[in-house]
């Protein structure tokens, strides 16, 4: 995937390459880096590269992607007519939410062909609507999303005026 900073004109070819875990392999510009991922609290995510740490706050709109580190911000669009995935592979090959909400909608099955762009989940945080969107043309491999819990209703109980003893 290529991306841009917005208001700059370098560009970036963006691949991953592989996630095990905690750890993620991509190649940043033909430069292979090896990043550990530990998830916090408040949302964000603790990325430690050799031996630098950081702290990075991720969300991703539909035509661009929000990121803090440490005190910069940046915003990231990626780049028309230019086709990095269909060269390399997936930009990445998973859809994570940005932040913790509950999923509204799926919008796609497994087996599913997608494009780049199409909805694939509809999700829901501080009662905003936020929908996820393809990076790239791909087959949907695994949905994730299941239902944690099912209940049924609990069994009547006698009431405490109801006699349950014969004769009574």
């Amino acid at each position: 995937m290529k991306l841009k900073r917005i208001g700059d004109t370098r560009e970036f070819d963006v691949e991953i390459i592989a996630r095990e875990g905690s750890q993620v392999r991509a190649r940043i510009d033909g430069v292979e880096v090896t990043a550990h991922l530990e998830p916090v609290a408040d949302g964000s995510t603790m990325i430690r590269v050799a031996d630098r740490h950081v702290r990075v706050f991720g969300a991703r709109l539909r035509n661009a992607i929000l990121v803090g580190a440490g005190p910069a911000s940046f915003e990231f669009a990626t780049v028309e007519g230019r086709i990095g995935a269909a060269r390399h592979g997936l930009a990445a090959p998973e859809v994570t939410a940005p932040m913790p909400g509950k999923v509204l909608k799926i919008l796609v099955a497994e087996g599913d062909t997608v494009e780049n762009g199409q909805a694939l989940a509809v999700l829901e945080a501080m009662k905003m609507e936020t929908t996820l969107y393809a990076e790239a043309v791909a087959t949907v491999k695994k949905i994730h999303v299941a239902v944690i819990i099912e209940f049924s209703p609990a069994p009547a109980t006698p009431s405490t005026n109801e006699s349950t003893a014969p004769g009574a």
